[in-house]
């Protein structure tokens, strides 16, 4: 009887501990469940890919460096630029057109690639920043992460250099004083590879 209370007691424990927030798992993208449709497929990204009614075409693959993955039947699928959504009507498109009929595909992103931001100048803790797509990381949010800018910052004059989509730099100066009193709206939020550079104020 005793031992049946501690089994008890003891699978009672796993069952609280299964619900429990785990910091680790609270940490992972919580797009390894529902992957947003509309974003953008990156190299390294890990996908589950489905086809509905067919386990043996299930597949767990990374997108290679040349934004491409082999799937049986169909090869090589090159998914540069694509979405989740637009991935998705491209695997069943070649698969309806030889092999299955009306397939139904369901593209999951079990792990994005690292998406980080550099935060550099008078800042406490310069370096790079990780963030998920989900985040939606601001220019204060990544100066916060990086502990803060320093006591002999210049706010008023922030640096934020992009490397825009056509391949062109464009660097854009922030007053964040203007932000942190309500002066302005602008939230900055950032992507992949921008650099903050705060300056020191000049005595």
């Amino acid at each position: 009887m005793r031992r049946l209370f501690l089994s008890s007691l003891v699978l009672s424990s796993l069952a609280i501990g299964a619900f429990a927030e785990d910091p680790i798992a609270a940490a992972a993208p919580k797009s390894a469940i529902a992957s947003p449709v509309d974003y953008t497929l990156q190299p390294l990204d890990l996908l589950r890919i489905v086809v509905f009614q067919e386990p043996d075409l299930e597949r767990q693959v990374r997108i290679s460096q040349e934004y491409t993955v082999n799937l049986p039947l169909i090869g090589l699928i090159d998914l540069s630029g694509k979405s989740v959504r637009q991935a998705e009507e491209m695997i069943r498109a070649r698969y309806d057109a030889d092999f299955l009929k009306n397939p139904q595909i369901t593209i999951t992103v079990l792990e994005y690639t690292p998406r980080t931001v550099q935060v550099v100048g008078a800042i406490n803790q310069p370096g790079a920043i990780a963030f998920t797509p989900e985040q939606q990381m601001t220019i204060m949010e990544a100066i916060a992460k990086a502990g803060g800018q320093s006591r002999v910052a210049d706010i008023r004059r922030v640096n934020l250099t992009r490397l825009t989509a056509e391949g062109k730099t464009e660097t854009y100066t922030i007053n964040l004083d203007d932000i942190m009193k309500g002066r302005s709206t602008e939230k900055w939020p950032l992507l992949k590879g921008d650099v903050i550079f705060v300056p020191e104020r000049i005595l």
